[in-house]
């Protein structure tokens, strides 16, 4: 038996690609004492992977060279020496892109109770991309029924829960995505009340006519130009959630547009980077939300999955190409 991993190789600057990395197989490990050994199924793909691959100032340290690159992932306790976990278990944590992982508990979020539920949603809707949307929207958009509410990127993992979740909470959806596809994808499967193809659209314009009394809650996922499109556009109290920087794939030099204080001031909006790890105490009050959404058919999710090991090494590249038709998931 074998461990094959899928390690950081090269460090990237900017996007990781798929040279970026190499297969490696080792013996699979045996859990000491105070450990359990954890059979993956499952990894997961998030925008933050590109953060933690650079060697850049960010919330975590670099991933180091030589390592699985971290990752959140889920699967079965096959051996348990460690209390509180026993074969058959399922857990969801940072295991890295791995078969197996040795771990003494630190690395897990949680037991995976949703059953009934497929066990992919727990690296999705019910994990890292649903808390992210679920606070971002409810916390720091502190959306309000009556909102217009602009989601950019509105097609990925996180933008389509936004705009759903905005659109039980009693807000007006307005979806920014690229292409007819996911311009589509976006009012038929997601529901969102307008959409806009940044690609083919003046994006500040179409904000203009979706949005004619102005935008109240952004939730931004790219910065970049559609964020400057979209700042002209703000009603007075606007809430701005910066939860993602998917259109700036080099970090140095920074790239600069428009300034944002003037249109800030003059709708008295406010703007806050939102990291979801600080709402973790409070996950299992979104996942249970989501979870009843789920259940009773007011939730739709769609995932793109990857077959294999060897599918991971590009699929960072290809999240932020935005080839991907869903939350991105590799089936080990």
């Amino acid at each position: 038996m074998t461990n094959r991993q899928v390690i950081l190789a090269r460090r990237p600057v900017g996007v990781p690609k798929a040279s970026h990395f190499e297969m490696a197989e080792t013996a699979v490990p045996s859990p000491g004492a105070g450990q359990m050994l954890v059979k993956l199924s499952h990894w997961s793909v998030d925008p933050a992977m590109r953060g933690w691959a650079n060697d850049a100032p960010n919330y975590l340290p670099p991933v180091p060279l030589g390592a699985p690159m971290r990752a959140f992932g889920v699967g079965e306790v096959v051996a348990s020496r460690l209390e509180g976990y026993a074969e058959g278990d399922v857990v969801e944590g940072m295991f890295g892109w791995q078969d197996y992982a040795v771990s003494d508990g630190s690395e897990v979020n949680r037991k995976v109770t949703e059953t009934d539920l497929p066990r992919s949603y727990a690296l999705g809707i019910l994990g890292l991309n649903g808390m992210t949307a679920y606070f971002g929207l409810t916390e720091t958009c502190a959306a309000r029924p009556g909102d217009t509410l602009v989601v950019s990127t509105a097609a990925g993992s996180v933008g389509s829960a936004v705009g759903q979740i905005g659109k039980l909470l009693g807000c007006r959806t307005v979806g920014i995505a690229g292409g007819a596809a996911k311009v589509r994808q976006c009012l038929d499967e997601f529901g969102f009340d307008a959409a806009i193809d940044y690609k083919a659209q003046d994006v500040a314009a179409a904000v203009g006519e979706a949005a004619p009394e102005g935008v109240d809650c952004y939730f931004d996922n790219t910065s970049g130009a559609i964020s400057d499109a979209v700042m002209t556009r703000l009603a007075r109290g606007a809430r701005i959630c910066i939860c993602g920087t998917a259109a700036i794939t080099e970090w140095s030099p920074l790239p600069m547009g428009p300034r944002v204080h003037r249109q800030l001031l003059v709708a008295r909006a406010r703007m806050t980077g939102l990291i979801v790890f600080d709402y973790a105490d409070r996950y299992g009050e979104a996942r249970a939300a989501l979870a009843g959404w789920l259940r009773d058919g007011r939730l739709r999710v769609r995932e793109h999955v990857l077959q294999g090991p060897e599918a991971a090494m590009g699929a960072i590249e290809m999240l932020y190409s935005g080839a991907n038709t869903g939350k991105l998931i590799v089936e080990v």
